[in-house]
């Protein structure tokens, strides 16, 4: 599987762009804007967008999901229900930052813990992980341990939880318990800034090392 990852939005939003070598078929996580960049990935991939996935329902993540895949005739997949709250509120959302106008829209389908997603040949695994968002999701390519996580986790640092509806007890668990037990060895891609592995947060990050944890 080939990842992509195409940097959008004011936010510099990572949308990760991931590709069935074995089928030429595509998925897109979290295409919060800027669409030229993702077709223009697609194209030069010889991709086809057969999916949009979203881990949560923030304007810089989900912004301009709909309009990506009505325009491919593709399902929109996520996040989990709690985060419709967030999407509802798209058009003031996009009026408060200066976006675009973008309408309030629902998924063709909301995810739950231990949920998959598929596009081509390829598997994700849906792990419910709130506390930046209640109804955040974060997608685990097993095969190739891999994981896209959003705004739950940052090389060094973790999602916001001074939002409407955020939880840090919440987000901290979701960490430890979901994200840590894939093993050290995964890498991920968050929802900004540059990747690393689980293994480099327990040991560095200044919120969640084993070392942060066992002080708090």
């Amino acid at each position: 599987m080939k990842v992509l990852i195409i940097p959008v939005t004011p936010f510099e939003q990572n949308c990760s762009l991931l590709i069935c070598e074995e089928t030429g078929k595509a998925a897109a996580i979290d295409p919060g804007g800027n669409l030229e960049r993702v077709e223009a990935a697609l194209a030069g991939h010889q991709a086809e967008l057969e999916k949009v996935f979203l881990t949560h329902g923030h304007i810089d993540h989900c912004g301009q999901s709909r309009v990506l895949a009505d325009r491919h005739h593709v399902p929109l997949e996520g996040p989990q229900l709690a985060d419709l709250f967030w999407i509802k509120q798209l058009p003031q959302q996009a009026n408060m930052f200066g976006f675009e106008p973008i309408a309030a829209f629902e998924p063709d389908r909301w995810l739950e813990d231990g949920d998959t997603v598929t596009f081509g040949a390829q598997t994700l695994e849906v792990l419910h992980c709130p506390g930046h968002t209640p109804g955040h999701v974060v997608f685990f390519h097993r095969a190739g341990g891999l994981a896209i996580v959003g705004d739950v986790l940052f090389q060094g640092s973790i999602g916001r939880t001074d939002f409407p509806g955020s939880n840090h007890a919440a987000l901290i668990n979701a960490i430890t318990t979901k994200l840590w037990p894939l093993g050290d060895d995964v890498q991920f891609v968050p929802g900004h800034g540059p990747t690393s592995t689980f293994g480099e947060e327990r040991e560095h990050n200044a919120f969640v090392s084993d070392r942060a944890l066992r002080r708090g």
